[in-house]
């Protein structure tokens, strides 16, 4: 029989990188398309940024498959 507290933990792990990765990429992609507005050329820059915390959600996702494999 499975316990409760491991799959609650992988949820909370992932839960919380996908939570905070939205909330940053929100401020990045707002304050990016006030950049790009005045400096087009800064395009490379705001998809690099904007791409960053994205890694966030992918280790959430690595640290939950970890835990989930606690289970056998």
């Amino acid at each position: 029989m499975v316990s409760w507290e491991i799959p609650l933990g992988a949820a909370i792990a992932f839960g919380a990188g996908a939570i905070s990765t939205g909330f940053a990429q929100a401020r990045i992609g707002s304050a990016g398309a006030g950049a790009l507005s005045e400096r087009p050329e800064l395009s490379g820059l705001i998809i690099i940024l904007e791409a960053i915390p994205e890694t966030l959600a992918i280790l959430g996702f690595v640290v939950a498959a970890m835990i989930m494999l606690m289970l056998k």
